[in-house]
């Protein structure tokens, strides 16, 4: 083998070397998203993606222009997970529609009976399939994983969202909160910045999981009511 191949193969060989030593970091990434999501989404499939953007990344890292491997490559390894869960495409306009009417109908049985409805319950109350029912929540709880930029870009017509700046679309989301009382931005804080689960965080503040998930979508209504103006 020439000096030249000889040089190729020890490189290729540290390249893989680097991927295998952040390999278990991609896979506690992978367990922690999955642990937000339904069951019917696959850890391995996730742990899969990650594993090879993270080889790709390794490969065509040059560590003269940044001096830590993980710093570069653990957001491009989350947002090609991210990118998997928006490839489902599981969040119609006919789902979304669906979605909202669910969201209306849990809230009013929630102050009436303190206590979130069935997916039976639903489907009497909605008139609809009690399978329709578990799809959509499904879908529901994909989506509300995603970054608030997905959720509101989705919903806003006329491309509102991408006519925005990013600092526009923060100083929205910090004004929107401030008009909610501390233990609401906190669950916002650790939902989407901290990345706890519902259950984590019910733990913590010492409510339902239902209750969070309800001032979750409140905060999220609020933000888009506001982006449309």
């Amino acid at each position: 083998m020439s000096g030249a191949g000889v040089y190729c193969q020890e490189l290729k060989h540290q390249e893989d070397q680097l991927a295998l030593q952040y390999l278990p970091a991609v896979k506690a990434m992978s367990f922690r998203l999955k642990e937000r999501l339904p069951s019917s989404i696959d850890y391995m499939d996730l742990s899969a993606i990650g594993t090879e953007e993270l080889v790709k990344l390794a490969r065509r890292y040059d560590e003269a222009q940044n001096d830590s491997f993980w710093g570069y490559a653990k957001t491009r390894v989350y947002g090609a997970m991210l990118d998997y869960l928006r490839s489902l495409d599981v969040v119609s306009r006919a789902s979304r529609r669906l979605i909202k009417e669910i969201d209306v109908a849990i809230e009013r049985h929630l102050l009436q009976n303190d206590n979130e409805p069935t997916n039976k319950e639903l489907a009497i109350i909605l008139g609809i399939e009690e399978e329709k029912i578990h799809e959509a929540r499904i879908a529901s709880d994909i989506y509300t994983v995603l970054p608030l930029d997905d959720q509101l870009g989705n919903e806003c017509d006329g491309g509102t969202l991408e006519r925005m700046e990013h600092e526009e679309l923060v100083d929205v989301i910090k004004d929107v909160l401030m008009g909610f009382d501390d233990r609401e931005q906190m669950i916002i804080q650790l939902y989407y910045f901290e990345e706890l689960t519902l259950k984590e965080i019910g733990e913590i503040i010492n409510i339902t999981e239902s209750r969070i998930s309800q001032i979750h979508k409140s905060v999220i209504r609020r933000i888009k009511e506001t982006v449309r103006g």
